[in-house]
């Protein structure tokens, strides 16, 4: 069964303050991690390799390109780092885009928290309310993402509809 998401990314000029924010709700700290995702072309949707030092896995996930609180459906393989994988993905499929990123990890129940740090596109708090087993349900997932939006104060020119992978291409493309 794949795992079912409500999730939002937006802009944060200040990520150390929303950070301190969310510190006032004592979450569990799961790390800081340096993640490479390598994405593959593919017909639909999309496949990432994540490598870091804490999450390592392979990725796929279709989402709607929309600001704010949207829904993705995930098929998520974790594994142990492993070169061949990523050459096999490489030379079947070839990359499309490397998106790297320094991220800070957060929990709080079913609630994940991301404080990124992109070089040349800025800094970023994402936030991706999890139904692994299909017990919580769309509708509470996105009042969790409802929740949270509201205690960071986001507003709606905040919200980043595109995916990281998206972003760089896109800056790749104006180069030209």
């Amino acid at each position: 069964m794949p795992t079912i998401n409500f999730e939002f990314k937006a802009r944060a000029g200040n990520i150390a303050a929303l950070e301190t924010q969310l510190l006032t709700l004592n979450p569990q700290f799961a790390g800081e991690d340096h993640q490479v995702d390598t994405y593959f072309n593919v017909p639909e949707g999309r496949l990432k390799l994540r490598e870091g030092n804490i999450e390592n896995a392979l990725i796929f996930y279709e989402r709607k390109n929309t600001a704010g609180a949207k829904q993705s459906d995930i098929i998520l393989y974790q594994h142990q780092p492993d070169k061949n994988l990523k050459d096999i993905l490489t030379r079947v499929n070839g990359i499309k885009v490397v998106v790297d990123k320094r991220r800070k990890i957060y929990f709080i129940n079913n609630v994940k928290f991301h404080f990124d740090t992109l070089e040349g596109l800025g800094t970023f708090v994402e936030v991706e309310a999890i139904d692994r087993s299909g017990a919580i349900g769309v509708e509470q997932l996105q009042e969790q993402c409802n929740y949270y939006a509201r205690f960071f104060g986001i507003e709606q020119e905040n919200y980043v509809a595109q995916s990281y992978s998206d972003l760089i291409m896109q800056k790749n493309a104006s180069r030209f």
